[in-house]
C-alpha cells in the first residue's frame, strides 16, 4: 500500500507520538502516524482531545479500529477527509466518527440528489399508481429503491422507510466511490403492474380449457357417427 507519508509532509516541531498499541504492519502504522501529524497541524487546539502521548496512542488505536469497521482503507479516502478538515475552520480536532464522515463525499458532491430528495423521489415512483410513469433523476436513486424494495417503501411508515433507504443509499454512494456497478434503470417500465395470479383465476382458466377440449371431443364424435 502506498504510504500516506509520501502524500503528507512531515511537519517540524509537532509531537509524533509514534506508538500505536496494536499489532499492525509498518505501512498502517506509518499512515496513522502521518495522519495524526497532519491533524495536529490543522487543529492548533488538538491537545484538548489528546493531552499527552498516552492519549494520542490510545486515540490512534481507536481510530484504526473505527477505520476498519467503516471500510476506510484507501489513501484517497484519508486524503479527502484531511481536505475537508482544512475547510472546517475549527481549532479543535474532530472525533473519529466525524472524521470518517468527512472521508466520505456527500451525495451532492457526486452529482446525485441529497438523501431527503432521493427518498421522496423513490417513495413517489415506487407507488403502484406510478407504474410506468416514474421519472428517476439518477441511476443511484433507482438502484437504492430496488435494494430497499418497492413494497417496503410503500408499506413502512415514513421514519422507518427513511432509515431503510438511508442505509441502502449510503451503500450506493460507497459503490459509486469504489467504481462498482449499479443496477441499470429500465429503458421502459410496463404501463401497469402484471395482474396478480390467484387460485380462482387459475381454476377459471383450467375450466375454460377443459370446456373447449370437451366441445372439440363432442364434435369429433358427431363427425365419426356420420
Amino acid at each position: 500500500m502506498k504510504s500516506v507519508a509520501s502524500i503528507m509532509q512531515q511537519l517540524p516541531n509537532v509531537p509524533s507520538a509514534e506508538v500505536v498499541p496494536l499489532k499492525l504492519d509498518s505501512g498502517t502504522v506509518q499512515v496513522i502516524n502521518s495522519l495524526f501529524r497532519e491533524l495536529m497541524a490543522i487543529f492548533p487546539a488538538w491537545k484538548q482531545a489528546w493531552p499527552d502521548d498516552a492519549a494520542i496512542g490510545a486515540a490512534k488505536a481507536t481510530w484504526i479500529k473505527a477505520f476498519m469497521a467503516e471500510n476506510i482503507n484507501r489513501i484517497d479516502q484519508i486524503r479527502f477527509g484531511i481536505e475537508q478538515c482544512r475547510k472546517l475552520g475549527s481549532d479543535f480536532a474532530p472525533s473519529v466518527g466525524k472524521f470518517i464522515k468527512l472521508c466520505q463525499p456527500t451525495p451532492e458532491m457526486l452529482g446525485i440528489p441529497s438523501l431527503e430528495k432521493a427518498f421522496r423521489e423513490a417513495c413517489r415512483n415506487a407507488h403502484p399508481s406510478m407504474a410506468g410513469q416514474g421519472r428517476w433523476s439518477h441511476q443511484a436513486v433507482w438502484h437504492t429503491a430496488k435494494e430497499c424494495g418497492f413494497e417496503p417503501l410503500n408499506r413502512l411508515e415514513t421514519s422507518l422507510g427513511l432509515k431503510l433507504f438511508e442505509r441502502n443509499y449510503v451503500i450506493t454512494v460507497r459503490r459509486m466511490i469504489e467504481g462498482l456497478p449499479l443496477q441499470a434503470m429500465p429503458l421502459a417500465l410496463p404501463a401497469r403492474a402484471e395482474a396478480r395470479r390467484t387460485p380462482d383465476i387459475g381454476n377459471k382458466a383450467l375450466a375454460e380449457l377443459r370446456a373447449r377440449r370437451a366441445a372439440h371431443f363432442s364434435a369429433d364424435l358427431t363427425a365419426e357417427a356420420r
